[in-house]
């Protein structure tokens, strides 16, 4: 490996040896080789690992969650860059703890839309789980987000990103020249009971119905 690991043999909190870090950058150097010099794919390793410890409250998955963090952070970059195929529609859902509005919009986008659509999501502000009520509301449609964590907003999502959706975010998200933002006005589902976020989820598949109408892609019945 090269420095980029120097200097920082205590990282705080480690969950795992720190040869875990090593390898999985090793790893996803390999993976991205002859996109990203080595010394990129550590750094957005490290970067990913520290953002998320930042929130974890389970740090035995925070391995697995570092490795898909930072390979869909590195994924974007090298979309946005023209390095890898952006065949399908983008689309980036940000609210502020990416823990109920924002994986609820992309859970359900990515089974609407099926393969005719990619989507990501983050929080301005993250919390360190997702809302309880938000991930029953949609197993009730046999919608799983069980592996899901909220991350926090990067700005290598949103230049990969054809449609932006905020709900709730504020002046948190980048603007960039070019890009198509939208606003779904919806409530926050933190602290609700589960009828109310019943509510929102279907609120949120009218959106979503609209949105892939928009998008010239017909949407599945979740």
């Amino acid at each position: 490996m090269t420095d980029v690991f120097d200097g920082r043999r205590a990282l705080p909190g480690l969950a795992f040896p720190e040869e875990h870090l090593r390898r999985l950058a090793d790893d996803l150097a390999v993976r991205f080789d002859g996109i990203f010099a080595v010394e990129t794919v550590e750094r957005y390793v490290l970067e990913s690992y520290t953002d998320l410890l930042r929130t974890a409250r389970v740090r035995a998955h925070l391995e697995q969650a570092t490795i898909r963090f930072a390979t869909d952070r590195l994924t974007a970059l090298a979309q946005a860059k023209g390095e890898l195929p952006h065949d399908v529609p983008e689309v980036l859902f940000v609210c502020e703890q990416n823990s109920g509005r924002s994986q609820m919009a992309a859970a359900l986008t990515a089974v609407m839309g099926g393969s005719l659509v990619h989507v990501r999501s983050a929080g301005s502000s993250p919390a360190s789980e997702l809302n309880s009520a938000v991930v029953l509301a949609l197993l009730e449609m046999d919608v799983d987000v069980t592996h899901e964590f909220p991350k926090p907003l990067t700005d290598d999502v949103v230049q990969a990103a054809d449609v932006v959706i905020t709900m709730g975010c504020g002046d948190a998200c980048p603007v960039y020249p070019g890009k198509r933002y939208l606003d779904w006005a919806l409530a926050d589902p933190a602290d609700q009971s589960i009828h109310e976020v019943r509510d929102i989820r279907d609120e949120i598949i009218e959106h979503v119905r609209d949105l892939l109408a928009d998008l010239g892609i017909e949407s599945r019945e979740p």
